[in-house]
């Protein structure tokens, strides 16, 4: 039996982490409720702001807890197998990477906003939560998801530092790195939703295709 810390174990957790996190909960979701492919409209995103878009509130709840409980699942199983800060890091980034480039939809994914949160609620519940708090207040002031979710992804390795050392969660450097690099990520992945933010052509929250 291979030990937690082991390389192998831990290739074993990063490749599994990784399909789990290909598996695009926006196209099961609306095809299983008899919804156009999220790919085909909107932004084009099969994420659970692009469904929302269908007009069908339920489908992109479900997408949104079935992107998020993927990357919570991930870190729950490394955590419960044992692995060390380094195999969480890097199930955590393997997990984020399976929802914005899956082998499922030919590496085609969607930003990642819902894994990402999934992952930090198993890392640090009470900082998931001030995440949450970050993306409402700026919603619910911009009416822009995107912008809520910048906002968070900016935040997210500030508050994880600020809020450490044993103080409101316990902090680790690699943790601190791949929160950092998932940010940076969430950051590229909004690339052209920050383009359309800054002319003014970016579509509010609840808005149809």
């Amino acid at each position: 039996m291979l030990a937690p810390d082991s390389f192998l174990f831990i290739l074993q957790a990063v490749v599994l982490a990784y399909l789990l996190g290909s598996i695009p909960f926006a196209v099961v979701v609306s095809k299983a409720m008899g919804l156009k492919d999220p790919r085909s409209y909107g932004s084009g995103n099969p994420g659970a702001t692009n469904v929302l878009r269908s007009g069908n509130k339920p489908a992109a709840a479900l997408t949104l807890l079935g992107d998020a409980l993927k990357g919570w699942l991930a870190m729950w199983f490394a955590m419960r197998a044992g692995l060390d800060v380094t195999g969480l890091a890097w199930v955590a980034l393997a997990v984020f990477l399976g929802h914005l480039y899956p082998v499922f939809l030919s590496f085609k994914g969607g930003k990642g906003v819902a894994t990402a949160l999934g992952v930090v609620a198993a890392i640090a519940p009470l900082l998931a939560l001030g995440l949450v708090i970050v993306w409402i207040v700026v919603v619910l002031l911009s009416r822009f998801s995107s912008l809520g979710a910048i906002s968070a992804a900016i935040l997210a390795p500030v508050f994880y530092v600020l809020g450490g050392h044993d103080s409101l969660w316990p902090t680790h450097d690699e943790l601190a790195v791949v929160i950092a690099v998932i940010g940076a990520l969430l950051l590229y992945r909004h690339r052209a939703n920050i383009g359309r933010l800054i002319k003014g052509l970016e579509p509010k929250l609840g808005k149809k295709s």
